[in-house]
C-alpha cells in the first residue's frame, strides 16, 4: 500500500515539474524594440515583442495574454496586423509574439513589479497563470538602477516621447 501512493506521489511530482500538469512559462520583454508612437489622437503606445519561454518538457498552447496595470493597457492581438492570438510554445523552447501596450498615464504606472497573466491550453485543458517579469536596469547620472519591468517601459516610451530630439 505504501509503495502504491509512493508511486503516485513520485508521477505526480515527476508531471508537475516536467510542466504537463501547470506550464511553467517565463517571459521578458525585447526593451530594444520599444519606442515611442503617437496616433492621429494623441495616443501614446509602444510595440512590445514578449519572449515566452516554457521551462517544462509538455508543449502548451497561449491563448491569451493580459495585464491589469495602472497607466498601462495591453492590447490583445490585432490579426490584421499579423499578431497571433493563439501561440504553440514547445517543451524547453521559445517563442516571441507582438503586442501593443497603450500608456495611459506615464505617472501612474506603478513602482513595484506587476505580472501579466497568460491563459493557457496543456493536454489536461485550459487554465492560466500569472507571471512577474524580471527587473530592468535603468542608466542615470550615478549608475545602473533596477526597476520594475512596467516602470523601465513607461521611462523610456514617455521619455522619449517629450524628447525635443523625438521626430
Amino acid at each position: 500500500m505504501a509503495a502504491g501512493g509512493l508511486t503516485l506521489v513520485i508521477v505526480a511530482v515527476t508531471l508537475w515539474v516536467s510542466g504537463s500538469i501547470t506550464p511553467r512559462v517565463q517571459w521578458s520583454l525585447e526593451a530594444i524594440f520599444l519606442h515611442a508612437e503617437v496616433d492621429p489622437n494623441g495616443v501614446l503606445s509602444t510595440p512590445v515583442y514578449i519572449e515566452l519561454e516554457n521551462e517544462g518538457q509538455a508543449s502548451f498552447v497561449i491563448t491569451g495574454i493580459s495585464a491589469e496595470i495602472p497607466g498601462l493597457r495591453l492590447l490583445p492581438a490585432d490579426q490584421a496586423k499579423g499578431e497571433s492570438s493563439v501561440v504553440t510554445v514547445e517543451g524547453d523552447n521559445r517563442q516571441s509574439v507582438e503586442r501593443r501596450v497603450v500608456i495611459t498615464d506615464c505617472a501612474a504606472v506603478p513602482h513595484e513589479p506587476q505580472p501579466i497573466r497568460f491563459t493557457y491550453r496543456t493536454w489536461l485543458g485550459p487554465g492560466s497563470v500569472e507571471v512577474m517579469g524580471n527587473s530592468w536596469g535603468l542608466q542615470g547620472l550615478t549608475g545602473s538602477v533596477l526597476v520594475a519591468w512596467q516602470r523601465g517601459l513607461a521611462a523610456k516610451v514617455c521619455n522619449e516621447a517629450v524628447s525635443p530630439d523625438w521626430p
